[in-house]
């Protein structure tokens, strides 16, 4: 196994989602506080922006993904302007239907959807064990855009995703549907048995790294490849990084366990 500092599972971390509702009460009563105090100093719309520039300062303090920072600064305004649009009710559920199809990961795991790029999988391809019938997982596998590229590149080899997202899951499941060495299966994968596999291959975010090497190194055989894309372990230095060249700025970080 390659040395490395001990991680553990972070045990009862609150979601991030219900973090940012706190933060965004905590704003919204700020906001509706100084409004009560100064009456018609600004106008609602002006009000709605300060909430949002609140929450996002308050969510970067509470140590946020980046992403969240950017929800929560356009959150109030966005509502504000849809509901002075008088959108029908049936649209706004199903436009919520949509965003959770696809990112489902980003609400349990703090995990938005990441496309790889064809630059990334020819990266990958190089990295795979020369002999046949090794076995590679991607975990949160998208719409498995990637492990077609990679079968194609490598049809002796056996490709597994995992997806917990709905839309991204039947998406994924359309674009393999009939390949032989690739296929795809929804759930959470975090329930996965990393030592069936040569590679395992990750393109989450900075959230999970630590709990997921924890399990990596618990369960991956000796000789086996981590890769993940982007998003480094704390504390592990990789066997080595492969920045991709693509338009993302993607650097492939290696560990052999």
């Amino acid at each position: 196994m390659l040395p490395a500092a001990e991680f553990t599972a972070p045990a009862g971390t609150r979601p991030v989602w219900a973090v940012a509702a706190v933060i965004h009460i905590a704003s919204a009563a700020a906001a509706f506080m100084l409004a009560l105090r100064a009456p018609g100093l600004m106008p609602l719309v002006a009000w709605c922006g300060l909430e949002g520039a609140g929450a996002a300062v308050l969510g970067a303090l509470a140590g946020l993904p980046v992403w969240w920072l950017l929800i929560n600064l356009l959150f109030a305004p966005v509502a504000y302007a849809l509901l002075g649009w008088q959108i029908p009710a049936p649209v706004y559920l199903a436009a919520f239907i949509v965003l959770f199809a696809v990112n489902a990961g980003a609400w349990r795991h703090r995990v938005p959807l990441f496309l790889s790029s064809s630059r990334v999988t020819v990266l990958l391809a190089g990295l795979l064990p020369h002999r046949a019938e090794f076995r590679f997982l991607d975990l949160g596998c998208g719409t498995g855009s990637l492990l077609a590229g990679l079968e194609e590149r490598r049809p002796d080899g056996r490709y597994d995703g995992i997806e917990i997202a709905p839309l991204s899951y039947a998406l994924s499941r359309l674009r393999l549907r009939g390949r032989r060495a690739a296929r795809v299966t929804w759930g959470d994968f975090w329930r996965a048995d990393f030592s069936r596999y040569d590679v395992v291959y990750a393109y989450l975010s900075p959230a999970p790294m630590a709990r997921l090497w924890h399990k990596a190194r618990r369960e991956m055989r000796p000789g086996s490849l981590f890769v993940s894309n982007t998003f480094a372990i704390p504390g592990a230095v990789p066997l080595y990084s492969l920045p991709a060249g693509d338009r993302m700025r993607s650097t492939l970080h290696v560990w052999r366990m």
